[in-house]
C-alpha cells in the first residue's frame, strides 16, 4: 500500500498511475446479495443453471456491482495519513466494457486525474479508474470518479 503524508502530498502526483489494488474474486453469494440489495434479480446474474446455457456461458456481476467497488479499490490502495475521511462526490463517465463472469478476480487501477481544493482543507479529486479481469484483454469497467477527502 503507498502511502502519503497529507493531501498536498497527493495532489502533487497529478497525471500520474497512483496504484494497483490487489485482485477481488466476485463470489455467487456476493452477486446473490447485490441482486437481493437492489431488486435485480436478472437471470444472467442469479439463476446459475440457465446462465451457463445463456450467452456469457456462466452467471455474470451486475455492472453495478463493478462499479461499487471502486470504493474498495480507492481505499485499500493507498492511505493518507493526515486525512480523517472521504466522500464519493460523484461520477463523470461510466462504461462497463465486458463482462465479469462469476469466479473471476478484478482489480482497479488508480490514476489521478485532477484536483481541486475545498473549503477546510479537502481536497476533490479526479479519478480515472480503470477494473481489469484477470486474464482478459480489456477492461470490465472504465470509470471517471469524483471522491472528497478531509483533513
Amino acid at each position: 500500500m503507498k502511502t502519503f503524508e497529507t493531501l498536498a502530498d497527493l495532489a502533487a502526483c497529478v497525471g500520474q498511475e497512483i496504484a494497483v489494488s490487489d485482485w477481488l474474486t466476485i463470489t455467487q453469494d456476493q452477486v446473490n446479495q447485490f441482486a437481493q440489495a437492489t431488486g435485480d434479480h436478472q437471470w444472467i446474474h442469479v439463476d446459475v443453471d440457465k446462465a451457463r446455457a445463456g450467452p456469457f456461458g456462466s452467471p455474470i456481476a451486475h455492472g453495478f456491482l463493478t462499479l461499487s467497488l471502486l470504493p474498495v479499490f480507492l481505499e485499500s490502495s493507498f492511505d493518507i495519513r493526515q486525512s480523517g475521511m472521504g466522500v464519493n462526490y460523484g461520477l463523470n463517465r461510466v462504461r462497463f466494457t465486458a463482462p465479469v463472469p462469476v469466479g473471476s478476480r478484478v482489480r482497479g487501477r488508480l490514476t489521478l486525474l485532477a484536483t481541486e481544493p475545498l473549503e477546510h482543507g479537502g481536497l476533490q479529486m479526479t479519478w480515472s479508474v480503470v477494473v481489469e479481469r484477470e486474464g482478459a484483454e480489456k477492461p470490465v469497467c472504465v470509470a471517471e470518479a469524483l471522491v472528497r477527502r478531509y483533513p
